[in-house]
């Protein structure tokens, strides 16, 4: 499908993949077809890429889910997505969270560029992404609640991995939103920048993500995202086999 009619465009530029969201008459908001198109992303993606931007068109990163779409009586609708059985609806939306859980792969670092509005689903897809440089415009929110939803698009995990229990379910239950300086507070942002400077931000925290060795950072990577599963005696195990590969293959004794 075209880029006029799913909404959204992958870029390559040597080990840079940039994932624009680009309808901004409608603040991006987005459709099944973005999500679609976002999957296949994932195996579109050369080999060489190591980051992967994902940024929205205009004055808004997302406004959330296209209620014009979704509230329809169309494919990907909630109309249509009610009425098929129950494991058939949530195998449907197990293939919608590929949009997003592709940017957690092992492989890349993905930087989410936060403008304007990153509301319910756009504040799961800045979630998904492994750092959030927002600028001071941005406003977030949890906004599932307000329709009698939940967020569904893997986005409970990693906020209550960022900021815990109690304050996810704040978040998630009151819908409310919060700004920048409240998102930088509490853990959600990496870089709170003027909107002027988000651009040059994410290009600045790029070049740092693709300055050392890409093997020791998959390794860091899946080191420290692993991390809260295992016990202190499992991390340091994970450690000492991770820096034993990465002595093998400096000394040019790697499989």
């Amino acid at each position: 499908m075209t880029v006029e009619a799913t909404g959204v465009r992958l870029e390559c530029d040597g080990p840079v993949a940039t994932v624009t969201l680009c309808r901004p008459d409608v603040l991006n908001a987005q459709t099944p077809a973005m999500w679609r198109a976002m999957s296949d992303f994932a195996r579109d993606l050369p080999g060489d890429v190591r980051v992967v931007v994902v940024r929205g068109e205009g004055r808004a990163f997302s406004a959330g889910l296209d209620l014009s779409v979704a509230g329809a009586s169309g494919p990907g609708s909630f109309a249509e997505l009610a009425t098929l059985p129950e494991q058939e609806c949530a195998d449907r939306i197990a293939e919608l969270q590929t949009a997003f859980t592709w940017l957690h792969r092992p492989d890349i670092i993905s930087v989410a560029a936060v403008q304007g509005h990153a509301i319910g689903a756009g504040f799961q897809l800045a979630l998904a992404c492994d750092l959030r440089v927002l600028a001071q415009d941005a406003k977030l929110a949890m906004a599932e609640v307000t329709l009698g939803l939940v967020p569904d698009l893997a986005g409970t995990k990693r906020l209550v991995e960022l900021v815990g229990y109690a304050r996810a379910l704040e978040i998630c239950v009151t819908g409310r939103r919060m700004d920048a300086a409240e998102a930088d507070r509490i853990g959600l942002a990496t870089l709170v920048v003027p909107p002027g400077e988000l651009d040059g931000a994410v290009r600045d925290l790029t070049a740092g993500l693709l300055a050392n060795n890409r093997d020791a950072v998959v390794e860091i990577k899946a080191l420290l995202a692993g991390a809260a599963g295992r016990s202190h005696a499992e991390q340091q195990r994970a450690e000492r086999e991770a820096q034993t590969r990465r002595l093998r293959d400096l000394a040019g004794r790697g499989e």
